[in-house]
């Protein structure tokens, strides 16, 4: 799927050919369509600016909200609004996106600036993500809703069907939060300390609740670090329930770990 087939661009920007990834998408896309969305601006900039695929991304943006809210909505007609909210957030964020595009080789056919080609832009998930919503919003423009409709079904309902089983994995911060509330530990309090050069940062991150740390975590990005974080939180909290449970205890934020069962 990698391998490059023939210079779609004159040699300056060799890549595959886009009329693989038309008939990989199996919709009537006219070629110069695919083309615009295939046209990141560092492109632009350096090839007399024909048109980018800015405005393609944001319709592409509204055309999958739409799809994956309608689809949402009528799948799952038991959950409250807060957890459709959390699994299409979920669904439509950049990670997801990136890894969709990449199942379709994406990265091969954008067209790209020699800057972003030699670090990297054809894994970029932030470039991987546009370009793909900038392919859905062509094939609205030239084959309607129903078309781009069934092709974000044949692209992400394995990923809304993924993220259906992820519970509380949707977002861990939301969930420790909502947890600690529940349960009146108080608010976690995250502290994250990052290393590294600033091409290649980490991130380690810390959480307390109720002053305890109960969660660390470490990630390329603070937020993934803090996410994991929360993550071990919420699984140390769920265990220290369900055992407390097991004797009738109660959980508190300073002495849970000293709760004796109560008497039978």
């Amino acid at each position: 799927m990698g391998v490059v087939s023939r210079s779609w661009d004159g040699g300056v920007n060799a890549g595959k050919d886009p009329a693989e990834l038309r008939h990989a998408l199996g919709v009537p896309i006219m070629p110069k369509s695919l083309e615009r969305a295939l046209t990141h601006r560092s492109y632009a900039y350096e090839n007399d600016n024909p048109p980018t695929n800015e405005r393609l991304e944001f319709l592409g943006d509204s055309v999958l909200g739409l799809v994956v809210t309608d689809t949402l909505y009528r799948g799952y007609p038991n959950l409250p609004e807060g957890q459709l909210a959390k699994l299409r957030a979920a669904v439509v964020q950049m990670g997801a996106l990136a890894e969709v595009a990449r199942e379709l080789s994406l990265g091969s056919y954008v067209r790209l600036g020699r800057g972003e080609q030699v670090t990297g832009g054809r894994n970029k998930p932030s470039i991987l993500a546009d370009t793909l919503e900038a392919v859905i919003g062509a094939v609205y423009i030239d084959c309607g809703l129903a078309e781009a409709s069934a092709l974000v079904h044949r692209l992400f309902d394995p990923v809304i069907a993924r993220s259906a089983r992820l519970g509380a994995g949707l977002d861990w911060k939301t969930s420790l939060q909502e947890l600690t509330a529940v349960k009146m530990l108080g608010v976690p309090d995250y502290q994250v300390e990052e290393s590294g050069p600033d091409h290649q940062k980490s991130f380690r991150a810390v959480v307390r609740v109720g002053g305890r740390v109960l969660g660390s975590g470490v990630g390329r990005t603070k937020k993934a670090a803090e996410q994991q974080a929360a993550e071990a939180a919420w699984r140390t909290i769920t265990a220290e329930s369900e055992g407390l449970a097991a004797g009738n205890g109660d959980l508190r934020p300073d002495d849970g770990d000293d709760q004796e069962p109560a008497p039978g």
